[in-house]
This record gives structure tokens, C-alpha cells and sequence, in this order.
């Protein structure tokens, strides 16, 4: 289904990094203040249920251009980890690629963890400014300028203006006016880092939350009975282990503070959009990469678990008359790999349907739908996400998770099985209960399903389908 309009569209893509999908103000969980994210959100289609397949951030981000699962081509952890990996080649299939050979002009600004060796300009992207830029900028204006708290951030002495965020912004800003003179539809990738940990919010930013009026993650109080060894693990490997509450409610208000921050710096950039005048046939994206447990579960960043806090993200989508605005789908659909097929969708392009692991959202957008239910009877009833492990150790996980269940098959531990109508925080690993061994084999046999259709090479062995499709696991520890 190809939506076409008189101009091809403009495409402005931002992201996040680590950004919780109950860390934005309009999903009314947390008090974060985010007032032009809402504001965007009343322009668009939001989706309240997107999710990342894979929340690590050079998998996931390369997944996105490739529009295939990472492990089917080797990207299975960050490629700076202490074992060698696949990643990204020039030569493979992009949409990026598609859409300079549609006629886009592009840049890609701020993070980008696609390859170690190449860069965005090996991948259709005519410019690229990155993190390094940034980092080469603020030396060369703050020379002094030191950083003591590491992982857990601090307050940033960086002058708001001169702060990665609205740094980012401005040349976003530029870009977009350097567009504008010409006759070309263009395609800005704009990936903040932020306010992926260590949290350092700026000026106002960094005194916008007060500690003491920080409430706990619902997850907070988590004491990994039944669950997998490496999550408790996780917290003496990050010396977190004896953290109460009163230690984490300062980070989590630097983590709300960048959050706003960010907030503060899209803001600009939508305002320059529509300055130059150029709202009117463009669309906007936004999203994360994935989460951050940032005390939740006690734990710090986000590995070794799949828990929403990590998963689920914030998506909106607006085009001006063809996207439904103020539109809210509580749909399951994936906030990267769905992305690809709806930009190529919504800018008319022919492309590969069957490449995709994802699928085009624009019948959930379309704006004649806007008053309607869409048809969902062909709509995924499912979502899967998977992580290989990395950082302190290869651990491999697989997920599978309904509106109402969430299955986790831990290939070298326990499973989990998470309630998530009676237990949303995902506190209590029911895997064991026999009242839902039923349930259990159902999502193994659907999950199997799936990574069978995707080509996941963790079920290539006999051993490993023989967990999914004969119950051959363990529910507990010995």
C-alpha cells in the first residue's frame, strides 16, 4: 500500500538512546516533563505498545538500516566489545541507500554505531557529523572541563547552548535550511545520544527534579527469586548491590533532567521545520533505540534482561494530511523494523515487502483511518525481541510477548514468565506455576515459529529447538 502525495515527503527521523517509553510525558506514568515531545505527539499517530527488537545499541541501529533481525547477519552485540563480531557492509541492502536512489539528499547527525570501519556515507548518506565532531568542538571550547562521577553521571558545567543536545539541534537546523534552497525531498537522521547513562543535563536541566520528589520504578523492589542467576549478578558486577532508593533517586532525576533536555533541543528543531516552511511535507519520526533500567530492578544500562523497562519505547510518526494526527494504536508493532517499510511506504517507493522482518505501519496511520479501527485481523498478535550478551559475558535470550504475557527463554538458565495484567512491573517469574505449563509450550512453539521464519540461528541445533518444541528445560533451579 503506497500512500503518494503531490511532493515526495521530506523525512526527519530522531532518536534516543536509552529513552523509556514511561519516561515521556504523554505516556502519564512518571513526571517527566516533556512538553514539546507532547506536542508532537498531537500531531501524529503514537503507538503505545512499540517495541525494540534488540535493546543494544550498535545491533539495533543496524538492524534498522538493514531491516532484517540482527543475528541473521552477525551483528550480535556491540562491535567494540572484548570478542570480535559481524556488523554492517556497504554492499548489503539499506533503505537508506533506496532512498538517496530515489533522489534524496541526506545527512546523518549524532550517533551512529552501523560499522567501526565505515561510516554513514558508505550507507546513502551524503553528510555525517558525529559524536567525535561534537567531542573535538567542546575540548576546543571548554579545554579544562573534567567529568568524576563516571557511569552515574553529574551535572554538566556545559553551557546549555554549547551541550551535545543542542549542538546536535543546531546542526539539524542547518541541515534543514541548507535543503530547503533546493528542489530535492531530503531525509535528516538526527540520533541524539542522549540520555543514554552517564546523565550530565545542563543550566536549568540539571536542577529540574528534586531527588526527594522522585518516585520509585514500579520494578524497583526486585528480589530475583526464581529468576536468572546473572540478573542479581548484575548489580555486584556494577557495585550497586547495597543502593537503596535515596541512592538512586539523584540519578534517576539527572536521567529525567537530559530527558528534558532532549526534550528542549527537538523542540528547536521542529520549530526551525516549520520556520522554513517545510512541516507541511515532512515526516516526522520519533523514537529510541531501546530503554534503561536506571535503578529499576536495582539495576544499572541494560543488559542481560529483557524486561519493558528495556523493550518498550515511544514512537510517533506525523505527516501533515496523509498521517492521522492526535491518533493513539495500542497495536504491537516494532519501533525499528517497521520503520524501514513505512519511510519507503509513505515516500511512494517500490520495495523489497519480503526483505523486511518488519512491515509497513501506514495501514495503522493512514489518515482516512483516522476515524476508524483499522483492520487488524492480519496484525501481529506478537512481538520478539533477543540480546547474545556481551560486556561481562555471553548470555543468549530469546522473547516472545503478547498484551497479556511475556515468555522469556534464557538459553543457559531458567526461563521467565511474566503476568503482565497482574504483575506489570515483571517482579514474579511465574515459570514454574503449574497452572501455566500450557501457556508455557504454546509461546515456546509460537516463539520457535518465529525465529524459524526470521532465520534465527539459535534454533539451527537440536538441542536448543528441543527447549522450545519438547519442553527439554529446567523451570527452576536445582
Amino acid at each position: 500500500m503506497n500512500i503518494q502525495s503531490r511532493l515526495q515527503p521530506n523525512i526527519l527521523f530522531i532518536t534516543a538512546d536509552q529513552l523509556r517509553y514511561d519516561c515521556v510525558g504523554y505516556s502519564g506514568k512518571y513526571p517527566v516533563q516533556t512538553p514539546n515531545l507532547d506536542s508532537l505527539a498531537e500531531q501524529s499517530t503514537v503507538f503505545h505498545h512499540a517495541y525494540s527488537h534488540f535493546p543494544v545499541c550498535s545491533p539495533a541501529r543496524q538492524s534498522l538500516l538493514h531491516g532484517k533481525r540482527p543475528e541473521t547477519f552477525g551483528a550480535l552485540w556491540n562491535y567494540n566489545s572484548f570478542l570480535p563480531v559481524g556488523y554492517l557492509q556497504p554492499e548489503q541492502y539499506t533503505w537508506s541507500k533506496q532512498l538517496e536512489e530515489a533522489g534524496y539528499r541526506s545527512a546523518f547527525l549524532g550517533k551512529w554505531g552501523g560499522s567501526p570501519d565505515f561510516d554513514p556515507t558508505a550507507f546513502g548518506y551524503e553528510s555525517y557529523v558525529s559524536e567525535a565532531d561534537y567531542r573535538a568542538f567542546r575540548q576546543n571550547r571548554y579545554p579544562d572541563l573534567k567529568y568524576s562521577n563516571g557511569f552515574f553521571g553529574e551535572n554538566n558545567p556545559v553551557a546549555l547552548a554549547d551541550a551535545e543536545t543542542h549542538w546536535f539541534a543546531d546542526q539539524a537546523i542547518e541541515a534543514m535550511e541548507n535543503f530547503s534552497q533546493g528542489d530535492r525531498p531530503w531525509h535528516i537522521a538526527l540520533h541524539f545520544a542522549e540520555p543514554h547513562l552517564p546523565c550530565r543535563p545542563s543550566e536549568r536541566f540539571a536542577e529540574m527534579y528534586d531527588p526527594a520528589e522522585v518516585p520509585e520504578w514500579d520494578g524497583f523492589r526486585d528480589h530475583f527469586q526464581g529468576k536468572p542467576y546473572i540478573q542479581a549478578q548484575q548489580l555486584v558486577s556494577w557495585g550497586v548491590e547495597s543502593y537503596t532508593w535515596e541512592d538512586w533517586a539523584p540519578i534517576v532525576a539527572r536521567y529525567y533532567g537530559v530527558i528534558s533536555q532532549l526534550d528542549d533541543a527537538i523542540g528547536r528543531v521542529v520549530a526551525a521545520l516549520t520556520r522554513t516552511l517545510q512541516a507541511d511535507n515532512t515526516i516526522i519520526v520519533f523514537t529510541a533505540d531501546h530503554g534503561d533500567m536506571c535503578g529499576s530492578h536495582r539495576m544499572m544500562d541494560k543488559h542481560y534482561i529483557l524486561y519493558d523497562d528495556v523493550v518498550r519505547v515511544p514512537l510517533m510518526i506525523s505527516l501533515p494530511g496523509q498521517v492521522a494526527a492526535g491518533t493513539e494504536r495500542e497495536q504491537l508493532v516494532y519501533n525499528l523494523l517497521d520503520i524501514g517499510p513505512t519511510l519507503l511506504d509513505l515516500a511512494g517507493l517500490e520495495y523489497p515487502g519480503d526483505w523486511f522482518h518488519g512491515k509497513s505501519l501506514v495501514p495503522l496511520i493512514s489518515a482516512s483511518a483516522a476515524n476508524e479501527s483499522p483492520a487488524t485481523s492480519d496484525w501481529r498478535e506478537q512481538i520478539v525481541a533477543t540480546y547474545n550478551g556481551q560486556q561481562f559475558g555471553l548470555y543468549t535470550q530469546r522473547m516472545i510477548r503478547t498484551k497479556e504475557w511475556k515468555y522469556v527463554w534464557n538459553l543457559t538458565d531458567v526461563d521467565e514468565l511474566y503476568d503482565l495484567v497482574n504483575d506489570p512491573a515483571e517482579l514474579h517469574n511465574a515459570i514454574a506455576l503449574p497452572e501455566h505449563q500450557e501457556l508455557i509450550a504454546e509461546l515456546r512453539v509460537r516463539l520457535y515459529e518465529q525465529l524459524r521464519q526470521d532465520g534465527d540461528p539459535a534454533i539451527a541445533n537440536e538441542w536448543t529447538r528441543r527447549q522450545l518444541l519438547t519442553g527439554a528445560k529446567m523451570n527452576h533451579r536445582a
